[in-house]
């Protein structure tokens, strides 16, 4: 037999990770198909102990999101014909390419119930976003009116610095030993700037909803994790371009391990798939349906601030497989801060082999 002390130090360090691993839920114009090549969802927001629940009271957690992604084909096509510069018809046809940068901000507070729902903890929060983004498009033209050819050529360069759409969440969770579960709700509001006219924008120009559910293993006396959280994403239409999105699949993975009592490694990739094909009239290119996968490092470091504490994680995401989306990188730098969970009763032993 062994004191449990030891187990509950790693443990609750833990339970400040899960603050890192769900606090953003939201979308970037910049990163991300559907219309123009961009979703409601941002792949790789939910990471290690996403399901594990946290201490009760209020925490936060701010991210540092930087992305470098380009495009060709009908993606940077599609940019063309969503600012007006494009009608696809039978007779012409655009080469053109995309390349994009963000640097953004997010801050998510989120408030832990302590007062058990279901049998579970329920938690609400909020994600703000703001920071600048810059793109640039090279496009040519070849159109034919017989007896005559035409050739155009277009190089458009944008950025924008601003605060994007606000993304809510609320989420509800169980723990089981090694075993927990969550399921939680999302969207999009769409507050952000957002002008359809422009090649770059942090906000999407319409809602969504977003919701599902996750699991988490985590052991620790091994100090071993794993994590898997799935949703769907339901879009409504963006009245500026007649545009709707169709419903999205999203898969965020993650595992690491505890190598000291402060500092945690793994991997993490994400999955997304577009289900459904976009509709309206602005939507010149069809279904135009959309999918992604990608993988990663991730370092994480746990330290105690005052009476509360404290975890930085970063990780980093590679875009390995992608159709009718931009194709890129991404990292995450996180600072989040929190209230330490309860101890548990003095007498509490933890039994080993």
């Amino acid at each position: 037999m062994i004191d449990g002390k030891a187990n509950w130090d790693l443990r609750r360090r833990a339970l400040l990770c899960a603050l890192v691993a769900g606090s953003t839920a939201l979308a970037v114009s910049p990163a991300r198909s559907d219309e123009a090549g961009i979703s409601a969802w941002l792949p790789g927001t939910f990471g290690s102990m996403a399901a594990v629940p946290t201490g009760p009271g209020w925490s936060a957690a701010t991210v540092y999101y930087h992305t470098s992604v380009s495009a060709s084909g009908n993606v940077a096509a599609s940019r063309e014909i969503e600012i007006g510069r494009f009608t696809p018809t039978a007779t012409a046809s655009l080469s053109a390419n995309l390349n994009a940068t963000g640097d953004l901000f997010f801050f998510a507070p989120t408030y832990t119930f302590a007062t058990p729902v279901l049998g579970g903890q329920a938690a609400v929060g909020f994600t703000g976003v703001m920071g600048r983004a810059d793109s640039n498009l090279n496009g040519t033209l070849a159109a034919t009116i017989p007896p005559f050819g035409l050739l155009r050529t277009d190089s458009i360069s944008d950025s924008v610095t601003g605060v994007g759409d606000l993304y809510p969440i609320a989420t509800l969770k169980w723990n089981q030993g090694v075993n927990n579960w969550m399921v939680y709700m999302s969207g999009d509001a769409p507050v952000g700037a957002y002008d359809h006219t422009r090649i770059i924008n942090l906000g999407i120009g319409h809602g969504s909803i977003d919701g599902g559910g996750g699991y988490t293993y985590f052991n620790p006396q091994t100090g071993n994790e794993f994590s898997a959280v799935a949703g769907f994403t339901y879009n409504f239409k963006n009245t500026a371009t007649d545009y709707q999105n169709g419903v999205d699949f999203h898969l965020d993975l993650a595992t690491s391990k505890f190598v000291s009592k402060q500092v945690f490694v793994g991997l993490v990739g994400y999955a997304y798939e577009q289900l459904s094909g976009d509709s309206g009239s602005g939507a010149k290119l069809g279904p135009f349906k959309s999918r992604v996968e990608a993988i990663g490092p991730q370092i994480g470091y746990v330290f105690p601030i005052g009476t509360m504490q404290g975890v930085i994680n970063a990780k980093g995401y590679w875009d390995i497989e992608t159709e009718n989306r931009a194709k890129g990188w991404n990292t995450w730098l996180t600072f989040a801060i929190t209230n330490p969970p309860p101890p548990p009763p003095a007498a509490a032993k933890l039994i080993t082999k």
